[in-house]
């Protein structure tokens, strides 16, 4: 229990289990007080209640499905208005295993709502505040399907990308501000994802599956160690500093005022 130290404010998105709870769990322990956005308002109060008890932590409950216009605007006005708030984890989203042709269009428009677009406006409704004050820190839940879009539904795959593209810019344009940015790409974590994504997590090969706890533990680590993304599976931070070499590397030659002569265009 943390009651003295006070570190400001956490929003947290899909607050109310799994991932976001835990972060919940973790920023109060940590001296946050905290705003806890979801759509139950049940679970809301019955895990305000414990962390208040627990850590001694004021803790605020937003009921708001983020997908609707009405409730996506009042968490942003907060955003916008409160001076406390000093992090934002935007957690909130929705994933699908079956590949694309197997699924329903309007629930992968949904998805991309909530994955991106609803990600997108709470950062931009929090990052001027932040600027502002020359201090803040937004975290970004991506999934390892950024990197690897070929493991899950594409549209799932493609919104992790924008959430890990979307972060680093940010964390570029950002960093002299005194802002932090950083994202997070799980793998397989033992939550309620996969039964809602379609494939229950008892079916995938449990050395993949890392609890939850852990998982968050390990990001709230990445963060303290000054990581843009934090991958916490990943056993060699080596691996993914050779990957953004190589990307880094390619710059140079991504954009040219001829094709590349292997496509053996003539130009005039």
């Amino acid at each position: 229990m943390n009651t003295r130290i006070h570190q400001g404010t956490a929003l947290i998105t899909g607050a109310s289990s799994g991932i976001g709870a835990l972060y919940a769990d973790r920023l109060a322990r940590a001296g946050h007080d905290l705003i806890l956005v979801a759509r139950r308002a049940d679970k809301l109060r019955e895990l305000a209640q414990e962390l208040t008890t627990r850590t001694g932590r004021s803790v605020e409950t937003i009921a708001a499905d983020l997908t609707r216009p009405e409730d996506l605007a009042r968490v942003e006005d907060l955003l916008r208005r409160d001076a406390s708030i000093t992090v934002l984890v935007n957690n909130a989203g929705v994933g699908a295993t079956a590949p694309l042709l197997q699924s329903d269009v309007a629930a992968m428009d949904r998805m991309i709502t909530l994955n991106v677009n609803v990600l997108t406006r709470l950062a931009y409704a929090a990052a001027p505040a932040f600027v502002a004050r020359g201090t803040g820190t937004i975290i970004n839940i991506a999934s390892i399907v950024a990197l690897a879009p070929e493991l899950l539904n594409g549209v799932y795959g493609g919104s992790k990308a924008f959430v890990l593209a979307f972060s680093q810019s940010l964390q570029h344009e950002l960093a002299d501000k005194g802002v932090r940015v950083q994202a997070v790409l799980p793998g397989a974590t033992a939550t309620d994802f996969w039964d809602v994504a379609g494939t229950p997590v008892t079916h995938l090969p449990q050395e993949i599956v890392m609890p939850a706890d852990a998982m968050v533990d390990a990001a709230l680590a990445g963060l303290a160690q000054g990581e843009t993304v934090t991958i916490p599976a990943l056993p060699d931070i080596a691996d993914w500093n050779a990957f953004e070499q190589a990307r880094k590397a390619m710059a140079p030659g991504l954009s040219r005022s001829r094709p590349a002569a292997r496509y053996a265009v003539a130009t005039s």
